[in-house]
């Protein structure tokens, strides 16, 4: 059985679009940013961390598939978990807030990595306060893009998911075939990470692949959603897999480690002028500033979406449902000026780590949503079980690395929740 939305809006997107907000979402910071980290962490073991990554993704995506098919609700794993859990009304209210902030801390990490790439060939990229303007700027950018026009922005967004996709391969082909080294030769030495290490280093690259949920925002705006919801979703994830495991064996088969780990923020531009010259550079930032720009302008698009949906039935503030000609337009404000906010306040790492702990708990609430209605969205128990033991052992790996490294990033972390917990039971009481 499917629960059909009644939408008399024009169907503007079809699943290449859909791919491309999907992949808009995955290929931005992420992948740019724990690049270092992980080379630091588990060195050669880097693209299998990355691989599993992607693996939980794919778990976490199926409940997302199941319950999306069925509900084909635009507020995504809010509206799942409250219609699912129709008479705990706290609860919903605290995924909401959540999956929101999740998004605008996604955000936050695209544009603050746009900024390391967009002024790292300028003397001016040493300063903090020049970054953070940048990030900003290309926030409120695309807040305006996705105003603008939807169809507009599909194509705009289509345009720069390809062309960063070819040059992205492009330059992971061009490393590998100017490696000197082997990953035999990488794995004898240095000394072998043990496998807590790499499902550490894999649970923190899930922030990497979360841009795929963002396929459901667009239920309203799409083209047969029974059939290109699930082939919008398996085929970005896949993509996005390939893209990162290519990636990452071209940066370590030709970057030397110990630049990889010195210049975290902009490691492929860093190592590809020492390999390929002042083109390769050149490439490299144009490939992260198109990745950076369309994940952007793709979780704007889809989450905006969802907080419209959210405020609409009372767990944010009333004005931010306001729509003109079907555009969220108050909810695209408000997410762009809080990823501004935390762009200010934050810095790279904490928001990444942020970012990670809250999708891998909302997939798995989403996860025990699709377990608890299994019957009606004809799911595998053994897949849904899987998937939430994988998502809570995931989440607990990332807050046991912020425990050993940085403590007080965790304090900061659980202040974040502590404010959105808050704020989610005043509204719901409300």
């Amino acid at each position: 059985m499917t629960l059909k939305t009644d939408s008399k809006k024009a169907k503007n997107l079809g699943v290449l679009e859909l791919i491309a907000i999907a992949l808009g979402g995955m290929v931005g910071g992420g992948i740019f940013t724990i690049l270092g980290l992980s080379v630091a962490m588990i060195g050669p073991y880097t693209p299998l961390a990355i691989l599993l990554g992607g693996l939980i993704a794919a778990l976490a995506a199926y409940s997302y598939i199941k319950l999306g098919v069925y509900y084909q609700d635009e507020g995504a794993s809010y509206s799942f978990f409250k219609r699912t859990f129709p008479q705990s009304e706290f609860a919903a209210s605290l995924i909401g807030w959540w999956v929101i902030f999740g998004y605008i801390s996604t955000i936050a990490l695209y544009a603050y990595t746009f900024s390391f790439y967009a002024l790292s060939g300028f003397l001016i990229a040493e300063s903090e306060w020049m970054r953070k303007i940048i990030a900003a700027a290309v926030i409120l950018f695309f807040a305006l893009i996705n105003i603008w026009s939807v169809k507009g922005m599909g194509k705009i967004e289509d345009v720069m998911v390809y062309s960063k996709l070819v040059i992205l391969m492009v330059i992971s082909f061009v490393l590998i075939n100017n490696s000197n080294t082997t990953i035999p030769s990488l794995v004898s030495e240095n000394p072998s990470a043990n496998w807590l290490s790499i499902f550490m280093v894999a649970s923190l690259t899930f922030v990497a692949y979360e841009g795929f949920q963002l396929v459901i925002n667009a239920v309203n705006e799409m083209e047969n959603p029974d059939k290109n919801i699930p082939k919008a979703i398996y085929s970005s994830i896949g993509l996005a897999i390939v893209i990162y495991v290519v990636i990452s064996l071209g940066a370590i088969l030709s970057i030397p480690f110990v630049d990889i780990i010195a210049n975290q923020e902009f490691a492929l531009a860093a190592g590809a002028d020492k390999t390929l010259g002042h083109w390769g550079t050149d490439l490299v930032v144009l490939g992260a500033l198109l990745a950076t720009c369309s994940a952007i302008s793709g979780t704007l698009f889809g989450a905006s979406r969802q907080m419209a949906v959210i405020s609409s039935e009372g767990f944010f503030p009333k004005v931010l449902a306001y729509r003109k000609g079907g555009i969220p337009v108050v909810s695209i404000f408000s997410m762009a000026g809080f990823a501004i906010l935390l762009v200010f306040i934050g810095n790279l790492k904490v928001i990444l780590e942020f970012g990670s702990v809250t999708f891998l708990l909302v997939s798995l609430l989403t996860a025990f949503a699709n377990y608890k209605i299994r019957d009606k969205t004809q799911s595998s128990l053994v897949i849904v079980l899987i998937a939430m033991v994988g998502l809570f052992f995931g989440m607990l790996l990332i807050l046991l690395f912020e425990w050993q490294e940085q403590p007080e990033q965790l304090i900061f972390i659980g202040g974040l929740y502590g404010v959105l917990t808050l704020g989610a039971w005043l509204f719901a009481k409300k």
